[in-house]
């Protein structure tokens, strides 16, 4: 086994967060320092992909604030990320749904996968 593994391995925060993929709208709570305080802030939208494997993965939220897109990289093994909360399942045929970004209104939406009961 190569010695890099070996180390990621051992010293990689072992976190639990639900599967999700791209296309999935989920809530991040992130913990925010401000001076000597600390708070939890929520940040809610749709993954527009995610990148890479172990503990150098991220992924990409896009929110609307306003009539303004937001988006945010959060890196998977970031120890400001206290939950990540799995809110819809959409139903999607791309990994990286880039194309989200030019499209306003009723054609920004995602369809949600049901589930069958």
């Amino acid at each position: 086994m190569d010695l890099m593994n070996i180390v990621k391995e051992n010293l990689a925060a072992k976190t639990e967060f639900p599967a999700f993929k791209s296309g999935d709208t989920i809530t991040v709570h992130y913990k925010i320092k401000e001076g000597n305080k600390e708070r939890i802030q929520q940040y809610k939208g749709v993954v527009i992909q995610k990148k890479g494997t172990g503990h150098t993965a991220t992924f990409t939220v896009r929110k609307m604030s306003g009539n303004i897109g937001v988006e945010r990289i959060f890196p998977i093994a970031s120890a400001f990320i206290d939950k990540i909360e799995l809110n819809k399942v959409g139903k999607v045929r791309r990994a990286r749904i880039y194309y989200l970004r030019d499209l306003t209104g009723k054609k920004a939406r995602i369809q949600e996968k049901r589930a069958i009961q």
